[in-house]
């Protein structure tokens, strides 16, 4: 799938129960296959970046199990270095899988080579590899200096000092270290240089080591020391926690969406930093409780977010829930400390600032931060996401502001996530739309505008735009069959709806598109694919709170496929040529009945032979026969619907 598109949203409520931890199946999983015995992984995280890491652990000679259904992976560990002394590893942009496994093959005595997709090719490695080579390890890049590929050659391993690493690039550096290092038997001393950044990356690293048997002993969070003589050992169960990064969406859509939404799977208790993205949620207001397990989150009492200015360089992941978080705040916002979203999957301050201001907010980007001004009115935007998990994943709070939202390419979440949109559909209540159609005369235009009146919802006649598409092009002198040409009329329409008036380059042409030449017109150009593909976003655009009744040959199944309910109204020739008839009639307007009911005949024949959007009663609308019924029955009808769908 291209893109897709998230309809605006009224709110969101409800419960999610989160998958496992990315950080932390992807550490579990190797120190497991190094590890003494055999241990079984519970909630694993099915993901791109764990099938990357568990490729290439069975490539290395690791054996493993799987029950997908159940999430559970059991692991023979291999007690120590890895048996298979040479391999190719494919690691995609898996940053989690690629700089651990770098640092347990360089420390493992054979011949590697690890490379991944493009984008990993472009993410600095070079204070991981520095940091290797200070202790003997053969470590050489295959093309550019200080980023992957990287060839693995035996080294010999001297551990006669610290090994020092800078800090203030990735964690993923210091994790990785710290999870080879037990492999050489030997104490083994790591000092940071600088700032360490995201320290509860690393606290995650050092408790997961701590459950397979190596206690390191930190001081501050400058100088780590790993005693000699000591190897990982299975713990035999361990339990992968919710992903605390991937409960941000949520906790912040109940933030904005009213609320409560509640996450399972992680809370207080949890040993991922992450969590203390509820903290800084609170700070904007939001309403926040929570257990060890489970989490929650509520919009705050007046509403509307407040404005932040916070460093937020304990939780990178989270924070970018922040950056949109920051277009629902009631005023500038400021994200600080986060320069390692430059070495993420993508550029993500750069990357950030270019989407937020698609959908209308004005933004400053820095070395190390973002200051978002929130927009006075969302617009639509189509969201490049640029192969990033969780730039997909943040933007979907757009469509909580009341405005549509497009993804490109969503499947990317399967990084992480492969089930967040499902989820995210669960806790969300999009804005609803009544979806009526039916043939010319049937009566759906009049019992549409009722039933719009009577819910107090916006009201769209589709068909209107198409007459108004049919009148601008005899005005400019444009064929009726000259598809190019109509769609580019039809994309610079400028048209207005007040009330049941109708506007187009500021005038009314409320009566002059009821005429029949307008409504052949109008027949004719709906059949062009190039002119329906010009007006579709347009009238996804009337879709807004408090709902919608839109009236029209495809709205139930192109536009808005997931109207609900949907009604097909319908009636005989004859009746409708007569009601057609008595229209004319009463605007004065020359009329025969019996050339009426021809060309009502010959359009139902024309409607339904077509190619693009045939009329005809889709499968999930409810049939409304109106040929012995008045108005009233038939609105009556739809509002008791209405009443029983869904939401």
């Amino acid at each position: 799938m291209e893109h897709l598109d998230l309809p605006p949203m009224l709110g969101a409520r409800g419960t999610v129960r989160l998958p496992g931890s990315k950080s932390i199946s992807n550490r579990t999983l190797l120190l497991a296959a190094l590890a003494e015995g055999e241990t079984s992984i519970r909630d694993l995280l099915a993901s791109d970046d764990t099938e990357r890491m568990l490729e290439a652990l069975q490539t290395l000679g690791v054996s493993f199990s799987r029950d997908h259904e159940a999430c559970t992976c059991v692991v023979q560990g291999v007690g120590g270095g890895f048996p298979v002394k040479a391999g190719d590893l494919f690691l995609g942009n898996a940053g989690t899988a690629f700089r651990p496994l770098t640092a347990a093959l360089a420390l493992s005595g054979g011949n590697y080579r690890l490379h991944g997709v493009a984008r990993m090719h472009e993410r600095p490695i070079g204070d991981l590899v520095d940091g290797l080579r200070q202790i003997g390890a053969d470590v050489r890049y295959e093309a550019n200096e200080g980023y992957p590929p990287l060839v693995i050659g035996p080294g010999e391993i001297a551990l006669s000092g610290p090994i020092r690493v800078r800090g203030d690039v990735s964690s993923q550096f210091l994790t990785a270290l710290l999870m080879a290092l037990p492999l050489t038997g030997r104490e083994a001393t790591v000092e940071v240089v600088g700032e360490l950044i995201s320290k509860p990356y690393i606290a995650i690293t050092l408790e997961l080591m701590a459950r397979f048997g190596v206690v390191v002993k930190r001081e501050q969070w400058s100088r780590f020391t790993i005693p000699g003589g000591v190897r990982y050992r299975s713990p035999g169960t361990i339990f992968v926690e919710g992903d605390a990064s991937s409960a941000s969406y949520f906790l912040a859509a109940g933030a904005i969406g009213g609320g409560p939404v509640r996450v399972e799977g992680v809370g207080r208790a949890s040993i991922q930093g992450d969590v203390a993205f509820v903290d800084a949620l609170a700070r904007l207001g939001a309403r926040i409780e929570a257990g060890d397990n489970w989490m929650q989150a509520r919009a705050p009492e007046g509403g509307r977010l407040k404005a932040f200015d916070l460093d937020l360089n304990h939780i990178p992941d989270a924070a970018m829930t922040l950056a949109v978080a920051a277009l629902f705040a009631d005023g500038p916002c400021r994200l600080r400390n986060i320069a390692s979203w430059r070495v993420k999957e993508t550029d993500r301050i750069s990357a950030m600032a270019t989407e937020l201001r698609k959908v209308g907010a004005e933004v400053e980007e820095g070395a190390d931060y973002l200051r978002v001004t929130p927009p006075k009115v969302l617009r639509f935007a189509s969201i490049d996401t640029y192969d990033d998990h969780r730039i997909a994943m943040c933007f979907s709070l757009v469509a909580l502001g009341g405005m549509r939202v497009r993804i490109n390419d969503p499947a990317c979440v399967n990084k992480t996530f492969p089930e967040y949109f499902d989820r995210y559909a669960q806790v969300t209540a999009p804005v609803p739309v009544v979806a009526i159609d039916g043939p010319s005369a049937s009566g759906k235009g009049t019992v549409a505008a009722r039933v719009a009146e009577a819910l107090g919802y916006h009201y769209l006649d589709s068909g209107s735009l198409y007459r108004l598409v049919a009148l601008a092009a005899m005005r400019a002198g444009v064929p009726l069959d000259d598809e190019g040409r109509v769609a580019r009329e039809a994309a610079r329409l400028d048209v207005r709806f007040e009330g049941a008036r109708v506007w187009l380059s500021g005038e009314d042409v409320t009566d002059l598109i009821r005429e029949e030449i307008c409504s052949v017109g109008a027949s004719r150009v709906a059949a062009l694919p190039a002119v329906r593909d010009a007006l579709l976003d347009r009238q996804r655009d009337f879709r807004r709170a408090p709902g919608l009744v839109a009236e029209g040959r495809d709205i139930g199944s192109v536009i808005f496929p997931d109207a609900s309910p949907k009604f097909f109204l319908t009636a005989s020739v004859e009746v409708r040529a007569e009601r057609r008839y008595k229209q004319l009639m009463e605007k004065g307007l020359p009329a025969k009945l019996e050339s009426l009911s021809k060309d009502l005949a010959e359009r139902d024949a024309r409607d339904a032979a077509r190619t693009v959007a045939p009329l005809k009663k889709l499968p999930d609308a409810v049939l409304l026969e109106t040929s012995d019924s008045g108005v009233e029955e038939a609105v009556a009808f739809v509002l008791n619907e209405v009443g029983r769908a869904p939401g």
